[in-house]
């Protein structure tokens, strides 16, 4: 069986436990069986093994219930993994598309020009954070001379945000933690010497924030009212994972988020325009509208 197919049925086994029906082995196999996979239970219980070795998605049973549950407080970068499922399956429904007319491609809308711009140091920079080595990069930053700047860094992580690829890590000229986006990189030369482990755990600090910015702000509940129709697409499309519904009517919806507000909520919070409130924290209400009436300054000659 190839590795596209293998990698499916990580995905659908995932689904199906993910929610929350404990499904025993049976039920698993039947599962499969409905989306064109005939496997064993021995199979079955194999993939759910590397799932967990492998991967660090765990897996386990519940004899109370007699079925499966994913234990997300002991699994490993859930999140992440789940993402990069969805990646190679999206980049196996492509090439199978692909395959079956090259005509297709002009069916296909992507979402710009030019955003893949950088992807070849995605793999030395992985290979270069999971090792623990330092690199010496030419980044050409947006203020930067056409020249660039030489940067060497100590890898801590790869973060895709908005379909772009940043690499985080601490600058060894400074000492301190900054971020880099993959299209701004010119040249990336993975080097012999070894960089110690963070201090810190970087992943889980953007765990509090949105996108790539962290923040020293605290962890605050903030409080939005919005229009029942953005609302519909605020619940699609959340802003952050912390994000539950306290409140719903026929006239507005009212969600939560626990986070360190950065630039990046701003910046969502500003394109939202009329159809958000902020309800709490005062502070954050008085910075948004005093950047509404600075934009709305700009009008008026």
């Amino acid at each position: 069986m190839s590795y596209h197919s293998k990698i499916r049925r990580y995905s659908l086994i995932i689904e199906k436990i993910d929610r929350r029906h404990f499904p025993s082995l049976e039920n698993l196999k039947s599962f499969l069986h409905n989306q064109g996979f005939e496997i064993s239970g021995r199979t079955l219980q194999r993939d759910i093994e590397q799932l967990r070795y492998d991967f660090g998605v765990e897996i386990e049973y519940d004899s109370f219930k007699n079925g499966y549950f994913i234990n997300e407080v002991k699994s490993l970068n859930l999140d992440s993994f789940l993402r990069f499922l969805s990646i190679l399956n999206e980049a196996e429904l492509l090439t199978e598309t692909l395959e079956e007319s090259k005509d297709h491609i002009k069916y296909l809308s992507f979402h710009a020009k030019g955003q893949l711009k950088g992807i070849e140091f995605l793999k030395p920079l992985l290979r270069a954070t999971k090792n623990r080595r330092k690199i010496l990069m030419t980044y050409k930053g947006f203020q930067e001379s056409q020249k660039g700047s030489e940067i060497t860094l100590h890898p801590y992580l790869l973060k895709e945000y908005e379909y772009r690829w940043y690499v985080i890590g601490n600058v060894e000229k400074y000492g301190d933690l900054r971020t880099f986006g993959l299209d701004r990189i010119a040249e990336v030369k993975v080097g012999d010497e070894f960089f110690p482990e963070p201090e810190n755990d970087v992943q889980s600090l953007f765990e509090s924030v949105v996108g790539l910015n962290f923040t020293a702000n605290e962890l605050t509940e903030v409080l939005l009212e919005f229009t029942p129709l953005q609302g519909r697409y605020i619940k699609a499309l959340p802003i952050h994972s912390s994000q539950k519904v306290v409140k719903e009517t026929q006239s507005k919806t009212v969600i939560q988020l626990n986070l360190r507000p950065n630039f990046e909520v701003k910046q969502k919070l500003l394109s939202l325009g009329e159809s958000v409130k902020i309800l709490k924290p005062d502070w954050l209400q008085s910075e948004i509208k005093e950047m509404l009436q600075s934009a709305l300054n700009n009008y008026s000659d």
